[in-house]
């Protein structure tokens, strides 16, 4: 249901990430994000200057005068917005939800694809497939995705990543660039292969959310840890040192296997916390893109 306050929201965050967009984003946003490659535009009269080899031979029989051909880039792009929505999304100590970081950044790289003509689409999943809206242009549509960002109740709880790439891969025909929006409380075994087949065809970038007290959890006695996507209670004694160095190391472990699945993809990482500023995240991927576009790598 559209409440007022939910259109308060969205409204507040379009005015926001359109400012982020055309103050910061925009314009690496179409230097990091080419298009598909150069499409024939038309012919033009020989201008001096022109490459003897963009002289299009053809034509020039038939006229009798020297014609070149002209190029522009294919620019057009689709983005994918692929959005884990499992219950440990809706979890935030500091500042706010991780689902509500989720659809503020989702916003900015949105209305980033919009003000570049580019396609936006969204796949909402949990341990299924919850939304699916396909890709589209325009502000209208863009609204759309973040209000279902916002507002959207998932059924499901779990996680399964590999189904929310499998979709994408089964959607998207053509090279596109997707983000993949998720905190990755799950064994990075499960979703290995799928990421790096969506990577080898696709641009895949991963928004990796968390909240500080997942892997920092501070000496105040017993306490109960419930799953959120399981439901399951444990019950801790966060002052016993045996079981916070156990906690640490299993942190570190997770942490390692997860950072070898993403680097073996080749995929980039975009590490982001409930009290960060994602918009520093966010301008250090697209300064770090800009400079391996500029050396070519």
């Amino acid at each position: 249901m559209l409440t007022a306050e939910l259109m308060s929201k969205i409204r507040r965050i379009e005015i926001h990430t359109r400012h982020l967009v055309d103050d910061l984003f925009a314009g690496d946003y179409h230097s990091i994000f080419k298009g598909r490659g150069i499409d024939f535009d038309e012919v033009r009269p020989y201008q001096r200057g022109d490459e003897v080899r963009t002289i299009d031979w053809n034509v020039t029989a038939r006229t009798g005068d020297l014609y070149v051909k002209r190029y522009v880039e294919e620019r057009e792009l689709t983005v994918m917005l692929a959005v884990d929505a499992s219950g440990s999304s809706d979890f935030g100590t500091v500042n706010r939800f991780k689902r509500e970081l989720a659809a503020e950044m989702a916003a900015v790289l949105s209305f980033a694809a919009t003000t570049n003509n580019d396609r936006v689409g969204l796949i909402i999943f949990t341990d299924k497939i919850e939304l699916l809206i396909p890709p589209r242009k325009g502000r209208k549509h863009v609204l759309r995705v973040i209000r279902e960002l916002l507002a959207f109740e998932p059924t499901g709880h779990g996680t399964d990543i590999k189904l929310g790439l499998d979709t994408v891969n089964h959607l998207l025909k053509r090279k596109g660039i997707v983000f993949l929006v998720s905190d990755f409380l799950t064994d990075p075994e499960e979703y290995r292969q799928a990421m790096l087949i969506t990577s080898r065809r696709h641009d895949l970038i991963a928004i990796d959310l968390h909240d500080p007290m997942e892997s920092n959890i501070e000496d105040v006695g017993v306490l109960v840890l419930e799953d959120a996507e399981t439901g399951d209670l444990t019950w801790v004694d966060t002052g016993n040192p045996q079981w916070r160095q156990a906690f640490e190391e299993h942190n570190r472990q997770f942490e390692a296997a997860k950072r070898r699945v993403f680097n073996g993809a080749k995929v980039d990482r975009i590490l982001v916390t409930t009290p960060d500023d994602y918009v520093a995240a966010l301008s250090k991927f697209f300064q770090n893109r800009v400079r391996r576009v500029a050396r070519g790598t």
